[in-house]
C-alpha cells in the first residue's frame, strides 16, 4: 500500500502530456514481467497452437496490412448486405403489399370512410410495412456477419488498430467499438457506449455516432449510388461500384468523426485521453448457428421494434399533411414551397428537405415520404422499378450533384428520433441531446453548401 501511495504521488508530479508515455511504460513492463513468469511455470506441449494468435495478430493489427485488411472487410460486408437484401426486400414489399390488399377489401366492405382508410392504411400499415421491408433484410445479413467477427476476436483487433486515431483526437479507443456498432443502429450504439467509462470520453463517441450511417440510411445511400453513381454499369460490377461508393461515404463518415472529436476535445470537452489497455483475446471458431441466431433475435428484432414503434406514427402525420388543403395545395405542398429557396442553396430541393424533417422520427422513411411528394399521391409510395424511380427523379430536375448532396446529408444529418430519445436517456441532459442535433445538422448543412457551390462555380452541373 505504500508503494502505491508513492507512485502515486510520484505519477502525480509528472506533466500531463508524457502521463500516457509513463502509463504505456508501466503496462508495457508489467506485460514483460507477466510473460517472463508464464513461461516460467508453464509448460507448453503445442507451441504451435499458442503462437497461432500471435502469428494472426502480426498480419491483422500489422501497421503495413492492418488497415487495409479491415477496409477490406468492411467493404466485403457491404457487398454481402447490398447482394444479399434486395431480394428478400422486394419479396417482404410484396407480401405486405398482398396483405394491404386484402385490408382494403376489408375496409370497403364495412364501408370504412375514406379518411379513416388513408391514416390506418396509406399511413400506419403502408409506413410501418416499407420499415420492415427496408430494414429486416439488411439488418439479418448486417448484424449477424459482424457478431461473427466479434465471437472470432477480429473486432477487438480493428479497436486497436483504431486506438491510435482515436487517441490523437482526445477520444478512446473504445469509441472504434461503438462506432462500429452504429453501422447496424445508431439508437444501438448510444447504449453500447457504456463501455467507455470516461464520462468525457463516452459523451464524445455518444456526440460523433451519428456520422456512421445506420441501417436506415443504407437504402438512400445505396439506392442514389446506384441509380447515379453505377449508372453505367450493370450486373455483379454494378454492385461493386455501389459498394465502392457507398464504402466512399463511409469513410467521410469516418474522417468527420475523428474531426469532430478533435475539435470538441480541444473546446466543450477538452481533457487528456484515458488510458487503454486492451487485452486482445485469442482467435477462436465461432458457433455460427448460436450466434447468428443470438445476433438476429437480440439485436436485429430489438431494433426493427424500435423503428416500427417510432415510424408508425409518422406514416399518419405524412398522410394527414398530404391530405389538408389550404386553398388549392396541401399543408405538405405549403411545406415545400417554404423550403425550396434554402434547399436550392444546398444543391437539394424543398421536397428533398421536407421528407429529412418528417423522416426525423425514422431514416428508413425519407425516401417513400420524397416520391409520396413527387408524384402528390397523398400517401406514403413505394416504387420498385429502378428506371422508373430514376425517371421521376430526372423529371425533377436532377443531377448528379443533388444525389451526391442527398447522401452526403443523409450521412452527415441529426440522428432519428429513436436515437435522440436514446441519446436523453443515457445523458439525462437537454443541452447534449441539443448538441447531438445541432453538430450533425450544422455539419450536413455547411458540407452541401460549400460542394453545391464549389461545383456551380465551376461549371460543373
Amino acid at each position: 500500500m505504500e508503494q502505491l501511495k508513492r507512485l502515486e504521488a510520484l505519477t502525480a508530479t509528472i506533466p500531463a502530456e508524457q502521463a500516457e508515455d509513463v502509463r504505456e511504460a508501466i503496462v508495457g513492463e508489467l506485460f514483460k514481467k507477466s510473460r517472463q513468469l508464464c513461461s516460467d511455470a508453464v509448460k507448453v506441449t503445442d507451441r504451435k497452437l499458442l503462437y497461432r494468435s500471435e502469428r494472426l495478430d502480426r498480419i491483422f493489427t500489422s501497421k503495413l496490412w492492418g488497415f487495409p485488411i479491415m477496409l477490406a472487410m468492411l467493404g466485403a460486408i457491404f457487398y454481402l448486405t447490398i447482394a444479399g437484401a434486395n431480394v428478400p426486400s422486394s419479396m417482404l414489399a410484396s407480401f405486405f403489399g398482398w396483405i394491404e390488399g386484402y385490408l382494403t377489401m376489408a375496409f370497403q366492405a364495412i364501408h370504412a370512410p375514406d379518411w379513416l382508410h388513408g391514416i390506418l392504411i396509406l399511413g400506419l400499415f403502408r409506413g410501418t410495412a416499407w420499415v420492415i421491408s427496408v430494414m429486416l433484410p439488411p439488418m439479418a445479413i448486417f448484424f449477424p456477419v459482424f457478431a461473427l467477427l466479434e465471437n472470432y476476436g477480429y473486432l477487438p483487433r480493428v479497436a486497436f488498430n483504431l486506438d491510435r486515431l482515436f487517441k490523437k483526437t482526445g477520444a478512446h479507443g473504445k469509441q472504434s467499438l461503438t462506432m462500429a456498432m452504429g453501422f447496424g443502429c445508431n439508437a444501438a450504439a448510444i447504449m453500447s457506449t457504456r463501455i467507455i467509462e470516461s464520462p468525457r470520453e463516452r459523451m464524445l463517441a455518444i456526440l460523433t455516432n451519428n456520422f456512421v450511417p445506420c441501417n436506415g440510411r443504407w437504402p438512400t445511400l445505396i439506392l442514389l449510388a446506384s441509380l447515379f453513381m453505377a449508372a453505367g454499369f450493370s450486373g455483379g460490377t454494378q454492385t461493386l461500384v455501389t459498394a465502392s461508393v457507398v464504402m466512399g461515404m463511409v469513410l467521410i463518415g469516418v474522417v468527420v468523426t475523428l474531426t469532430v472529436s478533435w475539435g470538441l476535445s480541444k473546446t466543450a470537452l477538452k481533457g487528456i485521453p484515458s488510458h487503454y489497455t486492451l487485452e486482445l483475446p485469442p482467435y477462436r471458431k465461432p458457433k455460427i448457428l448460436n450466434t447468428i441466431l443470438r445476433a438476429t433475435l437480440d439485436k436485429t428484432i430489438y431494433v426493427l421494434r424500435r423503428a416500427v414503434i417510432v415510424a408508425a406514427p409518422a406514416g399518419v402525420l405524412t398522410w394527414i399533411l398530404a391530405n389538408i388543403y389550404i386553398g388549392d395545395s396541401s399543408i405538405l405542398i405549403h411545406f415545400v414551397q417554404f423550403l425550396d429557396p434554402f434547399a436550392r442553396a444546398l444543391g437539394l430541393d424543398g421536397f428533398i428537405l421536407m421528407a429529412f424533417i418528417i423522416g426525423l422520427p425514422a431514416n428508413e422513411i425519407v425516401l417513400p415520404i420524397l416520391l409520396m411528394g413527387y408524384l402528390a399521391t397523398g400517401s406514403l409510395t413505394e416504387v420498385t422499378d429502378m428506371f422508373a424511380l430514376k425517371q421521376i427523379f430526372l423529371d425533377q430536375g436532377w443531377t448528379w450533384l443533388t444525389a451526391l448532396n442527398m447522401m452526403l446529408f443523409s450521412l452527415l444529418h441529426y440522428p432519428c428520433g429513436t436515437t435522440l430519445v436514446n441519446i436523453w436517456k443515457e445523458t439525462k441532459s437537454a443541452k447534449w441531446t441539443f448538441l447531438s442535433f445541432a453538430i450533425p445538422t450544422a455539419i450536413a448543412i455547411g458540407v452541401t453548401f460549400l460542394v453545391a457551390q464549389v461545383a456551380r462555380a465551376l461549371g460543373w452541373v
